[in-house]
This record gives structure tokens, C-alpha cells and sequence, in this order.
């Protein structure tokens, strides 16, 4: 017979005013809404959905990393990695020189130290080939895979300092993807005018402090040094060594601040950056060092005493604005590869107030449309299917809100389809209960055999559709997966009320009613 249980029942009540609950702040203006979080208590909802750059409008930026550069870097630290382990070794050579994916040098004495330097070379970089002619020319050229796997982690690694910079700018749900081998895609909702976020993004910000080059008094850099230019030197440059003393990897932490010269950048190194940062003001004193930025000298103070306390702080003349920046790059850490802007296009407040227009028509019209068919198709029980389709809506817009979802025009159109599909259930089992009553079955035992008989069919429609939608987020991007995320929560959710939300209404009319024929 049919019954539900007490604890289902109190359930099946207790999710729909959650839902409920949850959906309401969508609809509230954002003023009734601040009003209501400043009056009521802070535990009760007032997440909303999010809305996408194709509804709110704001800036779509492609950029394109320069894996090449990072590319020259590795091939740099592989031609040094290879000095020094040749000088370790006490290996003669000649014409040390990187390539673009790779590096070459000859042998002084192919014959003896042949076995050794082939050794050395295979060590440098497991993805690489290694190759040594008769006349013991080593050839050191790194595999197709090995500049893959360096470019995939240039990529994911600068898609996090993204993330990073972006977050700490204020931005809400930014929309970061890779797109192709080396570009990635910036949408950034709401935000109307980017040359801010451009600036920030504009920066590898590559900090290291290294010590001024005291013999080159011509001013001129030696093999061993480089000139960088001063930050407000009015063209002024410095000659610095190029060995870095402490890099800005070790930094854990960054803040503007103020001092007696106006606004300055704090920072604080690791346990390992503080030891050598010690170290090396203790050996250093009285000697100049440079703190450089970019391949820019911000500024070249004296060291004075040893600074062991494993944080300091950098001057240079800044505004407010550029110590908060600075100081958010840092936080955020140096990108791997310089980021160039090659695409930028904003999308205007105007056509995302058409988008939600529109969608709210479409999905209006879609629900009378549906709401009419099922009542006059199946009078009260429709009227049953339409009340749990409502509710159905309500708990989408729920889940999206407590998930703090980025709906975009797809998601509403997954939204749309999901009204056509939420009642699909209910037809099944009406259906099965009309061929119960067409058999000459009672009133009950025809709903209670069609809800059961109904199920598999209900379940296994709902979960290959589920199915497909899975594979639509897992490999999907961007609009895609928004229009997967609305399909999965509005299969799920119409599960529930389809079954949970209507059978409770049937019994408790049957209960009420009892009726001894159905027309249906």
C-alpha cells in the first residue's frame, strides 16, 4: 500500500524551505538584500548565483605567454649547470653555448674524458638526448617531451599567478582557462574598464637582491654582471652581479606599509631565505646591494648590518597605489614567462540586461507552456507536477547559490531544457497509472503500482542523460560546462521532486480525498 515514512516526510518539507530559503536572495534587490544581512542574523542565507560576463557584461582577455624566453632560462641555468660540474670534474672544453633546445661544447680531450662528460651531460636533464661526435663535439638536445612537459608547466603555473593577482585585485569569479598550447584566456565579469588588471598582469614581477659589481668602475658590465637601469634614476643604471643572493621565491609574505619616507612594501622571507639573506648582509657589509625588480633596480641601499630577523622592507618612492601593487605581485609570486595582451573585448551591461531578458522570456513562455499541457492533460495530478516543477526551479537556483555557480546564457538555456525534462518523470508514472486504471485496478493500487512499476524507467532516462551531461563537464570548457553544471543539478533535482514531491502530494490527497474512481 502506499505510505511514506515519517522521517521522509519531515525530510522531503525540510529540503523544499531550504530550497526555498536559499532561492529567495535571487530575487531581492541588492538593496533589500544589504538590509536584510544588517538586520537579520548572519547564519541565514544570502548567497546569490553569480552571473557570467555574456549577463553582467565586463572584459575578455587573450594572452599569450613567451615560452621562449622561459626556454632560454632553462637552456642558461643547463649551459651553467654544465660549467660547473665540468670544472668539478676537471674536464678541459671550448665553446660552451646554448641552443634553443639545447646546449653544445667541444672536448679538449675526446679521448679521455669522453666517458665522464657523457655522464655529466646525461645528468643535466633526464629528458634530454645526448650525443658526442668522433672529434668530441657534446651535443645536449632536449626531447619533444621534455619541451612539452616544460611548456604544460610554464601554462599551469602561470594560470595560478593569474588566478592569484586577479583574486587579490578585487575581481569576483574570474574565468581562467588555457586555450591552445601557449595562450590563456582572462573573462572578467563586471569589470568594465581592465588597464588595472593588464598593468598587474603586464608584470612578471621577478624579484632578486643582488650585490652592486664594486670592480666595474667603468661602468661597464663584465661577463660576471649585468647594467640594469634605476626605477627613478631618470636613466640612470647600476652594474649588478648577476648571481642572485636571495631570489623573491623565498619570500612568504608581502604588505604595503608606511615610514618616515612615505609608502613602503614590507616583506618577509621563508626559514631558508632568511638564513642566506643573513649570511649574506653579514659578509656583506658596507657593500651596496640592489633590489631588483623586473630587470629594474628599485633601489641600491648600503647594507649597514647584518639582517637576520628574516624580514625587511623596500623603499623606492612609491605612491599608494604602486606599494599595494607591488605588494600584491610579490604575494602572488612571479610568473614563469613574460604575458602579452594580443586580444581584449568588453562586453557591454546593455546586451547582458538583452541576455537575461531574454532568458527570462524563454524560460517564462516554457514554463506556462508546460504548465498548461500537464493540467489539461492530467487535471489535478498536473497540477501535482507543476507545483513540484516550481519547486524544482527553486532548487536549482538553490544549489547554484549555495555552490556559488557563475551562471552564463548556456546555463540558462540547461535551466530552459531542464523544465521540458523535470515533468518527463511524472508522465511516465501517470501513464503507468492509466493503464492500471484500464485494467479495472482500484484507485490505489494503481498508483502505488505505477509509481513502482515507473522507477527503473524514470531512473535509468534521468541517469543516461546524466551521463551525458558528466562527459559534457569533464570535457567541456567555458560555456559548455556551465550548460553541464545546470543540466546534472536540474536532473537531480527534478528526481526529487518528481518522485519525492508529488507522491507526497498524491498520498496526502488520497488520504484526504479518498476517492473511489480517478480521472486521470
Amino acid at each position: 500500500m502506499l505510505n511514506i515514512e515519517k522521517w521522509k516526510i519531515v525530510l522531503i518539507i525540510l529540503l523544499a524551505f531550504l530550497g526555498i530559503a536559499y532561492a529567495v536572495p535571487n530575487v531581492l534587490s541588492d538593496a533589500t538584500r544589504a538590509g536584510m544581512q544588517a538586520n537579520l542574523p548572519g547564519w541565514l542565507p544570502s548567497k546569490t548565483v553569480n552571473l557570467g560576463l555574456d549577463l553582467r557584461g565586463g572584459s575578455h582577455i587573450l594572452l599569450q605567454a613567451d615560452t621562449r624566453a622561459v626556454m632560454n632560462e632553462r637552456m642558461t641555468s643547463m649551459t651553467d649547470a654544465a660549467r660547473q660540474e665540468m670544472r668539478r670534474e676537471d674536464i678541459g672544453y671550448t665553446s660552451l653555448a646554448a641552443k634553443v633546445d639545447g646546449i653544445t661544447f667541444t672536448l679538449s680531450d675526446p679521448a679521455g674524458d669522453k666517458d665522464e662528460a657523457y655522464r655529466i651531460a646525461r645528468g643535466l636533464n633526464p629528458d634530454a638526448d645526448v650525443s658526442i661526435s668522433s672529434d668530441g663535439v657534446v651535443t645536449v638536445t632536449l626531447t619533444e617531451k621534455g619541451i612539452n612537459d616544460i611548456n604544460k608547466q610554464v601554462i599551469a603555473q602561470s594560470i595560478e599567478i593569474v588566478r592569484r593577482r586577479v583574486d587579490e585585485s578585487g575581481t569576483k569569479e574570474p574565468v581562467i582557462q588555457q586555450q591552445g598550447v601557449d595562450r590563456i584566456v582572462l573573462q572578467l565579469p563586471g569589470v568594465d574598464d581592465p588597464a588595472h588588471v593588464k598593468e598587474l598582469l603586464g608584470k612578471t614581477a621577478k624579484m632578486g637582491f643582488h650585490l652592486l659589481d664594486m670592480d666595474a668602475m667603468s661602468g661597464e658590465a663584465g661577463p660576471r654582471s649585468m647594467k640594469l637601469p634605476m626605477r627613478d634614476g631618470g636613466g640612470q643604471a647600476v652594474v649588478v652581479e648577476k648571481r642572485v643572493m636571495v631570489s623573491g621565491e623565498m619570500l612568504t609574505d608581502a604588505q604595503p606599509a608606511f615610514d618616515q619616507s612615505g609608502p613602503v612594501v614590507s616583506f618577509r622571507f621563508d626559514a631558508i631565505g632568511a638564513k642566506r639573506f643573513c649570511e649574506a648582509t653579514r659578509d656583506n657589509v658596507g657593500r651596496p646591494f640592489a633590489i631588483v625588480l623586473d630587470n629594474e633596480v628599485i633601489s641600491a641601499p648600503v647594507i649597514r648590518d647584518a639582517i637576520c630577523g628574516g624580514s625587511g622592507q623596500i623603499s623606492g618612492n612609491f605612491t599608494v597605489k604602486e606599494a599595494t601593487d607591488l605588494a600584491l605581485l610579490l604575494r602572488a609570486g612571479a610568473l614563469p614567462a613574460p604575458l602579452t595582451v594580443i586580444e581584449e573585448r568588453n562586453v557591454g551591461p546593455t546586451l547582458g540586461s538583452d541576455s537575461i531578458a531574454a532568458g527570462k522570456m524563454a524560460a517564462g513562455v516554457a514554463f506556462v507552456l508546460v504548465f498548461i499541457l500537464m493540467a489539461a492533460t492530467y487535471g489535478l495530478f498536473g497540477i501535482f507536477a507543476n507545483i513540484a516543477l516550481t519547486l524544482n526551479i527553486i532548487f536549482i537556483l538553490a544549489v547554484l547559490s549555495l555552490m556559488q555557480a557563475t551562471l552564463t546564457l548556456p546555463g540558462i538555456a540547461g535551466i530552459i531544457l531542464t523544465i521540458g525534462i523535470a515533468v518527463d518523470a511524472n508522465v511516465l508514472i501517470y501513464e503507468r497509472i492509466r493503464e492500471e486504471i484500464r485494467q479495472g485496478r482500484s484507485v490505489i493500487s494503481s498508483i502505488d503500482t505505477g509509481y513502482k512499476l515507473a522507477l527503473g524507467t524514470i531512473i535509468d532516462s534521468n541517469l543516461t542523460t546524466l551521463i551525458v551531461a558528466m562527459i559534457l563537464f569533464s570535457f567541456g570548457h567555458g560555456p559548455i560546462k556551465g550548460f553541464a553544471v545546470t543540466m546534472c543539478i536540474g536532473i537531480i533535482t527534478s528526481m526529487f521532486s518528481a518522485i519525492m514531491l508529488t507522491r507526497l502530494m498524491v498520498i496526502t490527497w488520497l488520504k484526504r480525498a479518498r476517492p473511489s474512481t480517478l480521472n486521470l
